[in-house]
């Protein structure tokens, strides 16, 4: 029956063009996943240029109010921003449609260079680029913490608890690595509950991946279930992206389940640092090592899956979440903590060298990083490539 005059007819998506939306975010958030080169900083630039600046999709400020949000959640907040932005131009198939371009382009290139550097024999000049580029790894995490430090310390509203959360993460970081996860939950929840948080009728709904962590922890006794609790912390509880999720992977990878020695791990590190896309695709490297391309999926899975189900069953909600006293009050307590945690990585990175050698890159990489300024992908090319040199003229090279 046609409608009546007073009962307009129902406008339906044009299914032509919903396949060039999508068409047009596979493009742009692929392209964005190839050549995001340094990290969050980076990623967050090229989504403002193109959503904001050059397509006008979306305004400056639920561009800010969507980056507010991301960064009030665990993990990846450079990954969320890209899922969000997606869905919120073509809806949950855009989600996944641009998570997955903006993701996959890294998680592909690490595996691809993982089964050359960790390989059964790789070449000792392959060996000697990921040391060289390995050993400047403990710079990055000094550099990447203190980048972080300064705006976080002038948003805090007490310094001497921001200062006590910085020491507790640091002090995690470079002794219990593995539960470094629960001192960022309970710095959160000491803040949360300073400011009055626990008073809150939502609050045990807010923190749901708790029990999640706690299940999977029982489960991840060994095997793949293993390499699934590990890529779990990365990407569901931890705070902070980055290098955060050092010290969350290093215990398991190299002392628990003895995947990588800690060169590898070292290794690995780097090519997560000199790939474009989200840093969190490193523990596509971990991954390989304990069960090779099965075991290299499945951490990419389980560890960018928490970003999705973020925004996918609440990305109506990010308004609120940005504005949210309970969320702000636990940032700023994990807040702290995770940038204690990243400084506090450099320490058992830079332990794990054990060539002379190394120590020489090192002390250049934190000239070249911490006072010269120069980039950080740059940096660590530099350091392979002195590596490469000096296995090829004989040096020892760590396994």
């Amino acid at each position: 029956m046609p409608p009546s005059d007073d009962q307009p007819a129902r406008l339906t998506p044009d299914p032509a063009a919903q396949t060039a939306q999508l068409r047009t975010i596979a493009l742009q958030w692929t392209r964005i996943g190839v050549i995001g080169f340094g990290g969050p900083p980076t990623h967050i630039a090229l989504l403002r240029r193109l959503t904001v600046e050059q397509r006008r999709w979306i305004d400056e400020r639920e561009f800010e109010d969507a980056l507010a949000a991301c960064n009030l959640l665990p993990g990846p907040a450079s990954t969320q921003l890209a899922i969000f932005l997606a869905r919120r131009i073509g809806g949950p198939r855009g989600a996944v449609v641009g998570g997955l371009g903006f993701i996959v382009p890294a998680v592909v290139l690490i595996v691809a260079l993982s089964a050359l550097f960790f390989g059964h024999a790789p070449a000792v000049w392959v060996r000697g680029a990921g040391s060289g580029a390995g050993a400047a790894v403990a710079a990055v995490a000094v550099r990447a913490g203190a980048g972080l430090a300064r705006p976080s310390l002038e948003r805090t509203a007490s310094r001497a608890r921001w200062f006590a959360y910085l020491i507790m993460g640091l002090a995690a970081a470079a002794l219990i690595g593995p539960y470094l996860v629960l001192v960022l939950l309970a710095c959160g929840l000491v803040e949360l509950g300073v400011a009055g948080g626990w008073s809150e009728r939502s609050l045990a709904h807010g923190w749901g991946p708790v029990p999640a962590a706690a299940a999977l922890a029982v489960a991840g006794a060994g095997g793949l279930a293993s390499v699934a609790w590990v890529a779990f912390k990365v990407g569901a509880l931890s705070y902070g992206g980055g290098f955060v999720i050092v010290p969350l992977m290093q215990g398991d990878a190299v002392h628990t389940y003895h995947w990588m020695t800690s060169a590898q791990f070292l290794d690995a590190v780097a090519l997560g640092q000199v790939t474009p896309g989200p840093v969190v695709a490193t523990v596509a490297a971990v991954g390989y090592a304990a069960h090779r391309v099965l075991g290299a999926t499945l951490a990419a899975a389980v560890a960018f899956a928490p970003s999705f189900g973020f925004v996918l069953l609440g990305g109506g909600q990010f308004e609120r979440i940005s504005n949210s006293v309970r969320a702000r009050a636990f940032l700023a307590g994990a807040g702290p903590a995770a940038v204690g945690a990243i400084l506090g990585a450099a320490i058992p990175l830079a332990g794990a060298l054990r060539e002379s050698w190394q120590l020489f890159v090192l002390a250049a990489a934190a000239i070249a990083l911490l006072i010269a300024r120069v980039g950080i992908v740059t940096t660590l090319l530099g350091a392979g490539a002195v590596g490469a040199v000096a296995a090829l003229a004989g040096a020892p090279v760590p396994r």
